[in-house]
């Protein structure tokens, strides 16, 4: 067994900016279609979980950049966060020939700030 870990912090203005500078091209080229619908009906909140989620992307592709030739081999579509019945995140790995068991998530976010950590277990 072993396991791989990857931590991403980003500030949620960044985020922002990406967005209204592109006109929302930044999230069709990064975010699923349930991402953005997620994030959209957060309204007034939605740029700490679009940070949120791309924090978490970051951290995903830390953690199995070692199941990688180069970070070129995935899209940021192919790591998909979405949130279960209960409000918790969970990873969609949607890159076929990547084995890996279990993937664990934490994402958070205030005012400034989002962050996610991924644990990635592979036997």
């Amino acid at each position: 067994m072993k396991i791989r870990t990857g931590v991403d912090i980003i500030e949620i203005e960044r985020v922002k900016e990406s967005i209204e500078e592109t006109n929302g091209k930044f999230c069709e080229r990064i975010f699923t279609q349930k991402e953005i619908e997620y994030c959209e009906s957060k309204k007034s909140q939605k740029y700490q979980h679009y940070a949120a989620r791309f924090a978490a992307k970051e951290a995903v592709l830390k953690a199995i950049s070692q199941l990688l030739e180069s970070k070129f081999d995935i899209e940021w579509k192919q790591i998909e966060i979405l949130n279960d019945e209960n409000g918790r995140p969970y990873v969609n790995l949607l890159k076929e020939g990547i084995n890996i068991n279990d993937i664990d998530i934490s994402i958070s976010h205030c005012k400034t700030y989002a962050v996610a950590s991924v644990v990635v277990i592979l036997y």
